[in-house]
């Protein structure tokens, strides 16, 4: 029967596991993912993170990547200005695979369990649980609480049992919200990155529509009043373009008044 010692024990465990998750998730999210979205960009990652404020809320609201996937394209096209193209691609895959806030949990949960219960892990151990846990997540559905369920594989490759994945049941409805959040956060970079590196692409794709953005720059760089300019400068261009055809047709045809056209008869012998 286990004492009050060893109740309070657990939950000073579960206290350091707790800090523990949140460090680490504190320094992929803000040092990891914001240096990776430097290196490819170089723009700051702090300053582009404010338009996707409403995203990170409601991912930690909901603790479900998919169910704030239609504010992530939102944010990234109405506030950031990342081409519609890029985010209704690397979105919808970002939110099923990219879950690297809940690989991490999933690693140190592990590790964590295997230390409460005095299981020993060798370096063999460590790698298969690195391994697994990304392969986990890379399966978890964007729900709450799916990590939970998941982590039973990894358990499951280094020899525990996985009805010890209890033990941490009382603090991951909160890390969930955590970690949510980190892979919304992820997913926006990875938008951000993916239009940068094709930018001159995009820009050939839209010249070829009519399109055209200046200096071949995408819309990550664009502001309103550039898509303004364009759309008048397209807008005036035909207008001359039609005042120039009726010219013409009312040149041809003697003695008939401008928008005055006859129908083309082809005669036939």
């Amino acid at each position: 029967m286990a004492s009050v010692g060893d109740f309070a024990d657990l939950i000073s465990s579960l206290g350091l596991y707790f800090v523990t998750v949140l460090l680490g998730l504190a320094i992929h999210g803000l040092i990891i993912l914001p240096a990776i979205f430097f290196f490819f960009c170089r723009r700051n990652p702090y300053r582009y993170a404010t338009g996707v404020t409403q995203a990170l809320a409601t991912a930690f609201g909901t603790s479900s990547s998919s169910a704030t996937l239609p504010v992530t394209m939102r944010c990234l096209e109405d506030n950031v200005r990342i081409d519609e193209r890029v985010t209704r691609f690397v979105l919808p895959i970002g939110a099923t695979i990219n879950m690297d806030g809940t690989a991490l949990y999933e690693a140190v949960a592990t590790i964590f369990i295997a230390q409460y219960t005095c299981a020993s892990l060798n370096f063999g151990h460590m790698i298969a649980v690195s391994v697994t846990a990304t392969a986990a997540s890379i399966g978890a559905a964007g729900i709450p609480s799916a990590g939970l369920f998941t982590m039973v594989i990894v358990l499951s490759a280094v020899g525990l049992s996985p009805e010890y994945a209890f033990l941490i049941f009382p603090v991951d409805w909160l890390l969930d919200r955590f970690r949510t959040s980190v892979n919304v956060l992820g997913d926006s970079f990875g938008a951000g990155i993916v239009e940068h590196l094709s930018r001159h692409d995009l820009t050939k794709t839209v010249a070829v529509a009519g399109d055209v953005i200046p200096n071949g720059s995408s819309r990550l760089d664009a502001s309103p009043e550039l898509d303004r300019n364009v759309l008048t400068t397209s807008f005036s261009d035909n207008q001359q373009h039609t005042s120039s055809t009726e010219s013409n047709l009312s040149a041809s045809a003697p003695g008939r008044g401008a928008g005055e056209f006859s129908p083309l008869v082809r005669k036939t012998t």
